[in-house]
């Protein structure tokens, strides 16, 4: 049988415990991961127990820890509307924003909370994007045009348009990449769902016109088709989209443009 073990001082142990005054109406724990790369040692799970009588979500919660017990609590944070995708980390074993995880969904006192998995941590709940941004820019995310500049705007009707919905909404918070079997196992090759996504996007743009280009830098046995339609990007997408349906329609015009 295969032996696995994590790399030396990498699996967390047991961190400080922070009680919550006494007689605290709405008590809850909050099991966060903590680890400061200045200390040299390994990572801790700190447990929080505050009164979240004025908190709606697993982020105001956070802020909460942040501003009253301890300041050096690190996690990103910016909208606070689920738009920016700035608070993505890893909710009770579940990749998503905690700015729009209620609360109420839990029903045990205690909400474990660590980064998104996968990525290098830089500091607690922050995690290294620096390859998921090179993925991102490597699919050129604009539209390329060789025709002459209209002289307002290139037109597109409401039926062309309609083909981007459930596609242009991603705001990139790497939830579904971090979720994902392939992307853990070949992610210097492997684009990952997010990138992809955002690649079929402008595949699906009828103003685009460098799809024969596009299509040529997806042809890879890496970049494409390590996706093995797992699931669990769509299963965790925050904003509910679906990136395993674009990867299958990629594709799908790689298979036509054959024929």
């Amino acid at each position: 049988m295969a032996q696995f073990s994590l790399p030396a001082n990498s699996r967390p142990e047991p961190g400080k415990i922070h009680h919550a005054a006494n007689g605290a109406p709405s008590a809850m724990r909050f099991k966060i991961y903590r680890w400061d790369p200045e200390s040299g040692g390994r990572p801790r799970l700190d447990v929080f127990e505050i009164d979240t009588g004025d908190c709606a979500m697993v982020l105001d919660a956070l802020i909460k820890i942040k501003s009253e017990v301890d300041s050096g609590l690190t996690f990103r944070r910016s909208c606070r509307e689920g738009i920016c995708g700035s608070c993505a980390m890893n909710i009770d074993g579940r990749n998503t924003l905690a700015c729009t995880k209620s609360l109420k969904d839990f029903g045990t006192e205690e909400v474990s909370i660590y980064p998104l998995p996968h990525q290098a941590v830089v500091k607690d709940l922050v995690t290294d994007f620096s390859q998921f941004w090179a993925q991102y820019e490597s699919i050129q995310p604009w539209l390329q045009t060789v025709s002459p500049p209209p002289e307002r705007e290139r037109r597109q009707s409401p039926e062309d348009r309609k083909e981007l919905d459930g596609y242009y909404e991603c705001i990139l918070c790497a939830c579904c990449s971090t979720a994902c079997p392939s992307y853990w196992w070949n992610s210097d090759r492997f684009l990952g769902p997010a990138a992809l996504l955002q690649a079929w996007r402008w595949l699906a743009d009828s103003r685009d016109e460098n799809k024969g280009e596009r299509l040529d830098d997806l042809e890879d046995p890496f970049r494409l088709y390590r996706c093995h339609t797992i699931m669990n990007c769509a299963n965790t997408c925050p904003k509910g989209l679906n990136p395993a349906k674009a990867i299958a329609e990629i594709k799908k015009l790689m298979v036509e443009r054959r024929l």
